[in-house]
């Protein structure tokens, strides 16, 4: 049977649940067992009993529609075309008689306390309603490693999920009412005290395009990600239950909850959500990119308009799709805006699920942005020259702090845009009438990075701090090498690597035989990896793994291609690997002379370096050693010899 059968089933609606095990707690921690009959008769729930439950509560039944084109979920492939196929009947009538609990309850709350305080508790016990609906659906997994259940959203997306996991509402372990609301009085009372000497805030529900009254100093802003988020769409999952509760409760929240489901793009009006999904746009993906960077601009230009003239806009940034970088600099420029400061700062959980064996960055951006104030255009070489010069120290004081990776990689878009952004448009001095794009100069900005990084690498043996002259693929090979090793890596920090050297990550599997897919990264599945590769045109929920030296046996391999091109020395030094090891020690010198390599002033430094990345006591490190302490040998040879004939 294949995927697309098991589809076609579930669109005819014969795909069902069957409990297959029961977990409890035993004397020596977890225990598994098979249901009991009694258990399996209780998951059975009788559609008038669900309609009576839901005869009382606003709007019935959630029958609203789920996502049906997005790119982030593959539920509706499945036949999943409403928001109560992602429950089961047990679940939903828990869910409504959660409901109706806090409804009763409201009504003594307001008996007893002002119609303020009555207010906040009842807020309180909403957002209990919604931690235990995302722990209350069929879209929550069994973690192995914590044998715990995971909640509905383990990443943005809503993929189709084959083993679920469904907890007992009354239970003390996560998930159950009491864990629920443990955690909302921890982050209450977390906030209570944080704000403490806060001035109280307004919070308006209206569109960023919106025009302001008054002038402000400063605005925050967290933009929409590009791509990687599907707002709206997970929006709805809470959504569809906040305005049944809240419709019942009152308080005034009704008019927050009118629409059946969250606020999407409205192309008429040219407001709403604001994401680039081309689903939204008859999949067109040229048009969805378009929409989103103008979007951004109009929002940004917004910001200007209400800021005073010495005000400063910050944006939280911590995409790793360089695309998204490109748009939101893009979106800045156009709206005026000029980059004045920036910090990398770490602002992600890295016990999420998320980050769990991900690519997701452990920092966010933070630009400082302020008006520009003239229209002067500039010209590519000062300010790539500029650039330069305002990144070289941020690097090192980045680098001194910790911060590695893809981190690393986007800590230094910051202090670069303080020059590129300074002008409206950057002119080429040796092209007339073209423009220096900002594609064109964030991929200069990423190889000064990698070239720091290499160069911070190779500084084992002496050289340099940064490095320039050294072929894309062994630079790829030594950024991958030191933050991944031989280990699986995620795919999404490789990508950005390859980028940062004018490759691809199909390039380096296919062409240079540099890395081999290693399976799917533990928190995605089959589906999310397909909304993945549908976003990005790459497996972004895979992982891969750096060849070792002794797999890469290509009979051409560190050899002139047809094609005469540049042999990458990463490529060199392993076949120097193969002859030494076959023992072949004439073919070695033949090599290291055909080449020129004791010539070369970059390879003695990769050398030791690839012998420092090797493990201690690790057949490639004895043999690099081997091979480095015959080279050093030889080249005192040839200079005693020399010394002899002067």
């Amino acid at each position: 049977m294949t995927m697309e059968d098991i589809r076609l089933e579930g669109q005819a609606g014969r795909l069902s649940a069957i409990m297959t095990a029961v977990v409890i707690s035993g004397s020596k921690g977890k225990e598994y067992r098979l249901p009991t009959k009694h258990e399996l008769a209780q998951t059975e729930v009788t559609e008038e009993r669900l309609r009576e439950c839901y005869r009382h509560i606003p709007f019935g039944l959630i029958e609203e529609p789920v996502p049906s084109n997005s790119q982030y979920s593959g539920i509706h492939n499945y036949g999943f075309k409403t928001w109560r196929q992602l429950f089961t009947d047990r679940q939903l009538l828990t869910l409504g008689t959660v409901i109706q609990a806090i409804a009763e309850a409201d009504a003594d709350i307001r008996a007893m306390y002002a119609a303020d305080t009555a207010e906040a508790i009842t807020g309180f016990l909403i957002c209990v309603m919604d931690r235990i609906a995302a722990y209350g659906s069929t879209g929550c997994l069994w973690v192995n490693a914590h044998e715990k259940i995971g909640q509905q959203f383990s990443r943005f997306a809503l993929p189709m999920v084959w083993d679920f996991a469904e907890v007992c509402p009354f239970t003390t372990a996560s998930g159950g009412f009491e864990s629920a609301y443990r955690w909302i009085t921890k982050v209450v009372e977390h906030l209570e005290n944080a704000t403490r000497e806060a001035p109280e805030p307004r919070v308006q529900l209206q569109s960023a395009l919106s025009e302001y009254d008054h002038r402000y100093d400063i605005i925050i802003t967290d933009p929409p990600y590009y791509d990687a988020i599907p707002y709206s769409d997970l929006m709805d999952f809470f959504h569809i239950w906040l305005r049944r509760l809240t419709h019942k409760l009152g308080h005034g929240l009704q008019e927050a909850f009118q629409s059946p489901l969250g606020p999407k793009w409205d192309s008429a009006a040219q407001d709403g959500e604001l994401i680039d999904d081309a689903s939204r746009f008859g999949n067109d993906k040229t048009r969805s990119r378009l929409n989103y960077e103008d979007g951004m601009a109009r929002a940004f230009g917004a910001c200007a308009r209400a800021l005073q003239p010495d005000g400063r806009l910050v944006v939280v940034f911590a995409s790793k799709n360089p695309t998204a970088w490109e748009t939101l600099v893009t979106a800045l420029i156009r709206a005026g805006f000029i980059v004045t400061g920036s910090w990398p700062i770490q602002t992600e959980r890295q016990t999420r699920l998320r980050s769990v064996a991900s690519a997701a960055l452990a920092s966010s951006i933070w630009l400082v942005c302020g008006k520009r104030t003239h229209a002067r255009p500039g010209w590519d070489s000062q300010v790539l020259d500029e650039m330069r010069r305002n990144i070289t120290q941020r690097l090192r004081d980045f680098w001194d702090a910790g911060i590695r990776g893809p981190d690393f990689v986007w800590s230094a878009t910051g202090p670069a845009l303080e020059a590129f952004s300074r002008y409206p448009v950057v002119k080429k001095a040796n092209a007339p009438n073209q423009l220096l794009t900002v594609a064109e100069f964030l991929r200069a900005v990423r190889r000064m990075v990698a070239d720091f990084v290499v160069g911070r690498v190779l500084s084992r043996a002496g050289s340099e701090e940064a490095v320039s002259g050294l072929d894309d693929v062994t630079t790829y090979y030594l950024l991958h090498r030191h933050d991944y090793g031989l280990a699986a890596a995620p795919v999404g920090g490789c990508i950005l690597y390859a980028l940062s050297c004018n490759l691809s990550d199909a390039a380096l599997v296919n062409q240079y035989d540099l890395l081999t897919q290693s399976g799917r990264s533990s928190t995605s599945s089959a589906e999310e990896d397909d909304a993945a590769e549908a976003a990005t045109g790459s497996s972004s929920g895979t992982t891969v793994r750096l060849k070792a030296w002794s797999q890469r046996k290509g009979r051409k391999l560190g050899l002139e291609t047809s094609a005469g091109q540049p042999i990458p020395l990463i490529d060199q030094v392993h076949r120097l690997m193969h002859l030494w090891r076959a023992g072949d020690q004439i073919k070695v010198n033949e090599y290291l002379d055909v080449r020129g390599l004791q010539q070369n002033s970059l390879f003695p430094p990769l050398l030791q370096a690839l012998i420092e990345l090797a493990d201690t006591g690790s057949d490639e490190r004895s043999l690099l050693e081997a091979l480095s302490n015959h080279i050093v040998a030889r080249g005192d040879v040839r200079a005693s010899r020399q010394q002899q004939l002067l």
